[in-house]
């Protein structure tokens, strides 16, 4: 697998707090990287380090992608000009970067579906709008990887469905390499490939989808209007593994038998609500790892 970039103990103190320390991580060129930890964790300390807006107390990284383009970053709010349209600011930072052509603006206004804006002002943009002009701004000079902090953070679903739709038309149709960040952790595991996890300043697990899917497994959900019975009868076909969550049973064995489950508990006088398969969450297991809560 080749990575586009890498870290080396990456650190960073201010005075006597280590903010983010001795970070390893491993980005594959052409994924979605996503970044998960908690506010504070590190999350920005070690993007900010990455874009080259802070540098590192100790330690280093290495990019491995095309270093004439650079790296591009959106970091908190998108810097626009809210009495332009979206066209005149990403014109004003192509001319900044020597590289303004009409074209290539409206392809990046093509790119993130902002194309029909025309000359309304960006201060009248909704959220995810502006969200997205901000990664067509960080698109401005083809960086072949993007560094996203909170991207979709406050957007309605509309607005995050639209920069989901974004960011894997980046990832699938122009190849660009995306690390993000995102405390929709539902969302995150719609979108990302592998992921990096931090707690506390420290990285402590770093894995891919399907790693995920092997550590986690799976199980079958039951909702019944008799769930206590539910569970006697259910282990009275032999399965052990099985035990009631909030107002739902959860079989951690037999996955393929769901069938005959529904017969008999169907069979047996119960009202079967809901019986399916389920993959534990990013959220489950990113909480099995840091000893969090829900909210």
């Amino acid at each position: 697998m080749r990575y586009i970039l890498t870290t080396d103990n990456l650190t960073k103190k201010y005075g006597d707090k280590v903010a983010a320390g001795n970070i390893n991580i491993h980005i594959p060129e052409g994924e979605i990287y996503g970044l998960i930890g908690r506010n504070g964790a590190g999350k920005t300390t070690i993007m900010r380090m990455l874009s080259g807006l802070s540098s590192p107390t100790e330690g280093s990284f290495k990019y491995n992608g095309n270093s004439d383009n650079g790296i591009g970053v959106l970091i908190e709010s998108p810097g626009i000009y809210p009495n332009r349209s979206a066209f005149d600011n990403i014109k004003i930072k192509c001319i900044a970067m020597g590289c303004y052509k009409k074209e290539y603006v409206n392809e990046l206004l093509d790119i993130v579906g902002l194309s029909y804006t025309g000359k309304k002002p960006a201060g009248s943009f909704s959220l995810g709008m502006r969200q997205r002009l901000g990664i067509a701004l960080a698109l401005t000079g083809n960086p072949k990887f993007i560094v996203l902090d909170e991207p979709i953070n406050g957007l309605d679903p509309q607005g995050i469905a639209e920069v989901r739709e974004t960011l894997e038309k980046l990832r699938d149709e122009k190849k660009i390499t995306i690390m993000i960040s995102s405390h929709i952790l539902d969302e995150l595991g719609k979108l990302a490939d592998s992921y990096g996890i931090i707690n506390n300043g420290e990285l402590i697990d770093e894995f891919t989808n399907e790693e995920l899917e092997q550590r986690c497994g799976r199980y079958v959900t039951v909702h019944t209007n008799d769930n206590a019975k539910a569970v006697e009868m259910i282990k009275s076909m032999g399965i052990s593994d099985v035990d009631i969550k909030g107002d739902t049973i959860r079989i951690n064995e037999c996955l393929d038998q769901t069938a005959e489950i529904n017969k008999m508990l169907v069979n047996g006088g119960l009202e079967v609500n809901e019986i399916h398969k389920t993959n534990i969450s990013l959220e489950d297991y990113y909480l099995s790892l840091t000893g969090g809560k829900r909210k």
